[in-house]
């Protein structure tokens, strides 16, 4: 056997000496295609809502109710790996433990459809992406069902469905048709909007009636408030591919992760979602939400809500000055030049024809004029994505020939452009202070700029950026001093003096940038948006809904010149011309219009699936006002913390950002304009860890077959040619896969069902041994022989009352794995009952049933299909899905004895029972009087006895 192929195993005994009754892989095959059949045919994961078409039994709706959901997976080409099932299997199981503890659960899965991976298929082949992903969902769907998963059939959904996606474009409407309004902190309609104008409630931003603004003007006024609006944004152009990337779409190295084509910094016009609005209701609301604590984290840092000041810095021969953000305005006196972003406007609105005096030759990077040499600057800059800029360690920039002057002490300092500051983060320039700032001090370092120290650094700082906290120094001018001072009440005192002279003020910012949310593709969400014959967006109505993706003969955007970065979008929909160009009537008579052209991306569909799981046949409305509050609604409305949601959401950690960012958007959206009842989609979070493989390269570094390779003599080997071994992630281009499917046939979905859950905690990452999984597989069949004689198929229980101990031992058993269960420590509930049905095969005859039963019920959620068979076989009717979970006796839990350890000298010299509740000199007189402490004695004096009852007692001779 080689470490990752298969075997001979004991599923494939063959011959007349094997018994007609064992549990093999084939008869696991067979009851397990029978029970997944009678539950569904039976409907047994079947969650009854309070009302609509999917009410059902009041009595299970008055239950207390839970939603277990798994992150959407996308349904890709190759099928499931072992790895993919983990989360699913995990759920099940505890989704299968509360239905048998008295919950009403709704567990189901559905398929995030829309990926970039269908389409790009599309267009090597012509085959439409539906076509494809369908075939994909089908084998998802198949491979699912095969491992048992009690989903409700019924609720399972697919972004790519118009039904659904209708309701994708009807939320989409929701977010246009509306506006933040800061002062109730909260979303509002837009009419709302407009009705303030018009009673004069809200002032017009140039202080003009509402009814002296035109047509245009208003819709202006209006359109640059909505929460989803068409703008200029810098995206990630890939001319290669003809389409806008998403961050996660460009490598570390500016290339398109497809094709490795260049990637260009670009204003386009796009549509963006103003989730910038939410960005305090966002951070705030994580206090109240039960995640792992690194995600949390990560989200705080991904919105990068700072408390600082902003500072105006006054242009020589400039009218208005260079706004900056900082959070250290205590350090102002320590600002010896500045920097903008390559894409600042103040070097868009011209820089001076020539080099000012004193320019140093270095800052001018060769070029004749500053003009010359920022327009070189910004051509290099554009190749660079933003990950890119910041991580570089070699800072770069040049001279724009402005010099700006330092609110606090008049300094002239120089204004630089480079591109380690991005127009995105704060407002594109930066106030460098060198000696507080390592980046800020490489800069100065190499263009020889003068570095003054503001923050008194401990005794023996040797030099370079200071960093830490410290008093104030070299900080003071006529009108204000900082020095002496500590950080904080030196951010107050200058930032009230900034205040006062009208040259700043204290503000918050954040990193968070709104969402970026157009594509240039043709697998996606249509927007629901028409332009006039002015260009002018318009919502369509909700009668108009789904607008459906139409045929197109090509399915690829318009490419260009991987270098072309001056080049435009062209997305596929836009060649179709009898879709884009339509005659409609929007209330006002027909008129033609222009559809949109872009797609929303492939997150849209993901931030509300769970509202349609709630719902899924609703053609009227998002989701049904009293299903959604019985799902979703808080636990207890009284209290302030419970905002309600899914009450147990499992995933990777690689979504810890930007989808759960972008549903919890969406959801307070919602939420605010009385269409949900929780403002957060997901209550708790459990991040799953990962399934991992070894993989092995030959010499020419070409991934072999994994289940080929031989280990000997110390190495690895494909086809006698030495090999080498990486640990890493399990995948079909790696070579080294192992199929759900595999398993299943050579061992049964139970077996690998149990050995996922026994692999260590869910949490953590675990190697794949495909040999491994054979210990699982002889755990249920020395279950199965301890119920049924292997040799007639009769059930071998027997009615007698078990042993004092196996019964203290099924009670602590019970007691143990429903905390596991609970708590999602399944591989410990793995090993509690493996102990338990080895304890139960020790009995020395026929088990008693008092606790063969209870480890069949136990043993459900992990191994369904053969514990609902030796169910069935000791003698019950209908399925144990909703059978109560064994309870523990708690006066069963108390130990009677305990063995107490007994020393000499700290050397075990034996053991004893005694009562649990045995007192100190009892205990003492039991060991001396014991004849293995006798021995160890050898007649010699005792000094003293050290008693620590009732577990040990050590004797010390004199």
């Amino acid at each position: 056997m080689t470490e990752h192929g298969t075997t001979a195993s004991p599923t494939q005994e063959r011959g007349d000496d094997v018994p007609p009754h064992r549990y093999t892989a084939a008869l696991a095959a067979e009851l397990e295609a029978r029970w997944q059949d009678r539950w569904e045919r039976e409907g047994t994961f079947e969650a009854p809502n309070p009302s609509g078409p999917l009410a059902g039994d009041p009595e299970v709706v008055a239950r207390p109710k839970l939603f277990v959901m798994d992150m959407f997976p996308y349904p890709s080409g190759s099928g499931l790996h072992v790895g993919h099932p983990l989360g699913y299997i995990a759920t099940d199981v505890f989704a299968r433990f509360q239905r048998m503890a008295g919950r009403n659960v709704l567990h189901t899965l559905g398929y995030d459809a829309f990926g970039l991976p269908a389409e790009q298929y599309a267009v090597q082949t012509g085959q439409h992406p539906r076509v494809t992903t369908e075939q994909n969902i089908a084998t998802m769907r198949r491979q699912l069902r095969r491992l048992g998963l009690g989903h409700d059939p019924r609720r399972s959904v697919s972004t790519i469905d118009p039904d659904y996606y209708r309701w994708t474009q009807w939320i989409f409407l929701q977010v246009h048709g509306s506006w933040y309004d800061a002062e109730a902190g909260r979303a509002r309609p837009v009419a709302e909007l407009v009705a303030a104008y018009e009673s004069g409630e809200r002032p017009t931003p140039d202080g003009r009636p509402w009814s002296a603004l035109s047509a245009a003007e208003r819709r202006d006024v209006v359109d640059g408030q909505r929460l989803a609006y068409p703008a200029e944004a810098p995206v990630n152009w890939c001319p290669g591919l003809g389409t806008v990337l998403a961050n996660e779409e460009v490598t570390a190295e500016g290339r398109s992760e497809r094709g490795g084509f260049p990637v260009f910094q670009r204003n386009l016009r796009q549509w963006m979602m103003r989730i910038t609005a939410y960005a305090d209701r966002l951070v705030d609301d994580l206090d109240h939400l039960d995640w792992p604590e690194p995600v949390k984290l990560m989200q705080r840092n991904w919105i990068g809500r700072s408390h600082g000041a902003h500072v105006d810095f006054p242009v020589e021969g400039r009218e208005g000055a260079l706004r900056v953000f900082t959070t250290r305005p205590d350090t102002l006196f320590g600002a010896t030049y500045m920097v903008v972003a390559p894409e600042h406007p103040l070097v868009a609105s011209g820089l001076p024809g020539t080099w000012p005096l004193g320019t140093k030759a270095d800052w001018t990077r060769g070029a004749r004029t500053p003009q010359e040499a920022v327009a070189a600057y910004q051509r290099s800059a554009a190749s660079r994505t933003d990950l890119e800029r910041q991580e570089d360690r070699t800072k770069t920039g040049v001279f724009t020939g402005l010099f700006a002057v330092n609110p606090v002490n008049g300094a002239r300092i120089p204004v630089f452009v480079a591109d380690y500051v991005l127009m995105g983060y704060g407002t594109g320039a930066i106030m460098a202070v060198p000696a507080q700032d390592e980046r800020d001090f490489a800069f100065a370092e190499k263009y020889d700029l003068p570095v003054v120290r503001t923050v008194q650094p401990p005794e023996g700082f040797e030099g370079g950026a200071f960093t830490g906290d410290g008093p104030a120094v070299n900080s003071a001018n006529d009108e204000v001093s900082l020095d002496g001072l500590g950080v904080e009440e030196a951010k107050a005192r200058i930032v009230a003096w900034l205040e006062e002279r009208g040259a700043g003020r204290g503000t918050t910012t954040y990193k968070l940038r709104d969402w970026l949310f157009s594509r240039q593709r043709y697998w996606g969400e249509p927007f629901p948006i028409v332009y006039d014959e002015d260009g002018a967006a318009l919502p369509l109505p909700d009668s108009m809904l789904p607008v459906e993706l139409p045929e197109v003969d090509d399915y690829s955007p318009r490419t260009f010149a991987p270098d072309d970065a001056d080049s435009d979008p062209e997305p596929p929909l836009g060649r179709a011309t009898d879709w884009v160009e339509v005659e409609l009537d929007l209330g006002d008579g027909p008129k033609r219009y222009r559809r949109e052209t872009n797609t929303m991306p492939n997150w849209a569909g993901s931030c509300w699936y769970h509202l349609r799981y709630l719902d899924p046949t609703n053609a009227e409305r998002l989701v049904d006002p009293e299903v959604d509050r019985y799902w979703m609604g808080p636990r207890d409305p009284s209290d302030p913390d419970d905002l309600g949601g899914v009450d147990l959401y499992v995933g990777g950690v690689e979504h810890a950002v930007l989808h759960l960012l972008y549903a919890r958007f969406w959801q307070k959206v919602l939420f605010d304009l009385g269409h949900v009842a929780s403002p957060e989609p997901y209550h708790r979070l459990f991040n799953q860890g990962y399934i991992q493989a070894y993989a092995f390269q030959d010499a020419r570094e070409v991934y072999v077959p994994a289940a080929d390779v031989v280990e000997r003599d110390g190495g690895w080997y494909y086809q006698d040619e030495p090999v080498t071994r990486r640990y890493g992630k399990m995948g079909k281009s790696l070579k080294n896969s192992v199929t759900p499917d595999e398993m299943s046939a050579e061992y049964g979905a139970d077996t690998l069902r149990v050995y996922e859950m026994s692999m260590g905690p869910l949490d953590v990452s675990r190697p794949w041994e495909t040999k491994a999984v054979v210990g699982s597989f002889r755990f249920l069949q020395r279950l199965w022989r301890n119920v049924v004689d292997e040799a007639t198929g009769e059930v071998r229980v027997i009615d007698d009352a078990p042993p004092a101990e196996l019964l203290r031992l099924l009670h602590r058993t019970v007691d143990g794995v429903r905390g596991d269960y609970a708590g999602l420590k399944l591989n410990t509930a793995v090993s509690k009952l493996i102990e338990l049905n080895n304890a139960l095969g020790r009995v020395g005859g026929p088990p008693p049933r008092a606790v063969a039963e209870p480890l069949v019920l136990m043993l459900a959620p992990l191994a369904p299909h053969v514990a609902e068979e030796l169910w069935y076989r000791l003698g019950h009717e209908g399925s144990l899905a909703r059978e109560p979970f064994p309870e523990a006796d708690p006066a069963l839990l108390v130990e009677d004895t305990v063995t107490c350890v007994l020393q000499v000298k700290g050397k075990v010299r034996g053991r004893i029972e005694v009562p649990a509740s045995v007192g100190e000199d009892e205990l003492r007189e039991l060991a001396l009087a014991d004849a293995g402490v006798q021995r160890a004695l050898a007649g010699a004096p005792v000094r003293t006895v050290v008693v620590r009852a009732p577990r040990l007692v050590n004797v010390v001779p004199g």
